[in-house]
């Protein structure tokens, strides 16, 4: 396969993931931002849904001081921004476009159909009306589009560059909601419980919206049958191989896609994948708080990040 087909692949997968991650966290906090709360309260609420994809500085060059209709509009219609939903969509379906021989008709039409409908939701005005149903159809978009991958294209090359794209991506995020959300509650983490021994009110309502962002509410009550606690929630979301959105399967999947696509250049890359999947497997949570759960973020997603630089340079168009 040429690089630089490799590379649309890759960043089609990405920018797709980029989106329904964005709508995932703003959904929650829009939804959220509807209990009762102080002014101050809300301010960082959406402060910290601006330090997670890094767009503080972006956003206050640009905008200013923090307004909840601003922080919507620059996450989800602003073209300026690149890590904005509707910029994503619009990479996506570039990078589709470029290849589109090597992707099917269904994988092509899905793509291109989802940047055409979101184009015209907005012009609408249906992000301002109804944000939720906004972001549902942003979710079930994304879904579909790999649905349709997986049910479609034959699992050569070009699949597995789409995959490794998804699942890097989704482990970047996931990271970076965890860092977030734990340094938003810091203090709550060591002792979150009141005197009776019942999570507080306000924590419920944090880490549930925590959870839902990763689509993880569900199998946190199937899993563990008990109150949320802040504990369980980075143990979920962080060394849970069966939780879909967490680091150890992010990171599974991303090291069994590397091999499929081995070549003799990438033996490095290939090694600190492994080694990274391993100690998400094999690791334990009582070590990562002993290390400082913040620390151990910082410095898995500085990994992710040296990963990403070195799939690009043994794979990927310069």
């Amino acid at each position: 396969m040429l690089s630089r087909t490799a590379d649309h692949l890759f960043w089609m997968a990405r920018y797709t993931e980029r989106a329904e991650n964005t709508a995932r966290m703003l959904d929650v906090h829009v939804q959220s931002a509807l209990l009762p709360q102080g002014a101050e309260a809300m301010q960082l609420g959406w402060r910290g849904l601006l330090g997670i994809s890094e767009l503080t500085a972006a956003y206050t060059e640009r905008h200013g001081e923090i307004d909840a209709d601003k922080v919507l509009d620059f996450m989800v219609c602003d073209t300026s921004n690149p890590s904005s939903i509707q910029s994503c969509l619009r990479a996506a379906r570039e990078n589709s476009r470029a290849v589109r021989g090597a992707i099917t008709t269904e994988v092509w039409e899905t793509v291109n159909q989802t940047w055409l409908e979101s184009q015209r939701m907005l012009a609408k005005g249906l992000c301002r009306q109804d944000p939720a149903q906004y972001f549902e159809w942003v979710k079930y978009r994304s879904h579909l589009s790999r649905g349709v991958t997986s049910g479609t294209m034959l699992q050569d090359e070009a699949y597995h560059f789409l995959r490794i794209g998804t699942f890097l991506e989704r482990a970047d995020n996931t990271a970076r909601l965890i860092d977030v959300k734990f340094h938003a509650r810091q203090s709550d983490f060591y002792g979150s419980a009141n005197g009776n021994g019942r999570v507080q009110e306000h924590d419920f309502y944090h880490w549930s919206g925590v959870l839902r962002s990763v689509s993880g509410f569900e199998v946190y009550r199937k899993v563990y049958r008990d109150v949320i606690t802040p504990e369980r929630v980075a143990g979920l979301l962080i060394l849970r191989p069966d939780m879909p959105r967490s680091l150890a399967a992010c990171m599974m999947a991303v090291n069994n896609h590397l091999q499929a696509v081995a070549n003799p250049q990438s033996r490095e890359t290939l090694r600190r994948a492994g080694l990274l999947n391993a100690q998400l497997q094999f690791g334990r949570l009582d070590d990562i708080m002993a290390t400082g759960l913040h620390a151990y973020l910082t410095h898995f997603l500085g990994r992710i990040n040296d990963l990403g630089v070195g799939i690009s340079q043994d794979f990927l168009a310069a």
